[in-house]
């Protein structure tokens, strides 16, 4: 139920953001601002919020919504729209309402799901208490031929210093 709030939530901003900015440059249809909303909402839910928040934290989850929403926005815009730059100013204007409203979001579901995050979280095998040690030596035993051929090498060097 966390989740659906936060799609429906998502949702409304989508839609707010590109009524905002599609119509506000060039007259976007109400299909047209409702299919944004529904693609950028499912697939920026899918992989923003189920795989990027909870692995790499608010920061790049934010990042990523705001890029996602350019993007696709810029992408498609200028495919069915027909208008590079307006779309330019248009996705600008729509990536910055979403991306505000995604702060709240992954608030709202880092806050919520971390109780979950807790329980489904499979306990550590190692114990925090122990402390693991890497040993540093040096190998004193020489080989047979690595000896000869250093004695060589030795001799060598006498032998052209005199």
């Amino acid at each position: 139920m966390k989740h659906m709030t936060a799609v429906l939530v998502k949702f409304v901003a989508a839609l707010i953001a590109f009524a905002v900015g599609l119509d506000l440059f060039f007259s976007a249809t109400i299909v047209d601002i409702v299919t944004f909303a529904f693609i950028v909402t499912f697939f920026s839910y899918m992989l923003v919020e189920r795989v990027i928040l909870p692995k790499l934290g608010s920061m790049a989850a934010t990042i990523v919504d705001f890029t996602f929403t350019y993007m696709s926005v810029w992408i498609f815009g200028s495919i069915l729209l027909n208008n590079y730059m307006q779309v330019a100013w248009g996705s600008i204007i729509s990536a910055v309402i979403v991306t505000s409203v995604e702060v709240f979001v992954h608030r709202y579901l880092s806050d919520t799901t971390l109780d979950e995050r807790i329980e489904t979280s499979a306990p550590s095998v190692f114990s925090p208490n122990l402390a693991y040690g890497t040993e540093f030596a040096e190998d004193h035993d020489m080989d047979k031929r690595a000896l000869l051929n250093k004695e060589r090498v030795e001799e060598k060097n006498e032998e052209k210093e005199k």
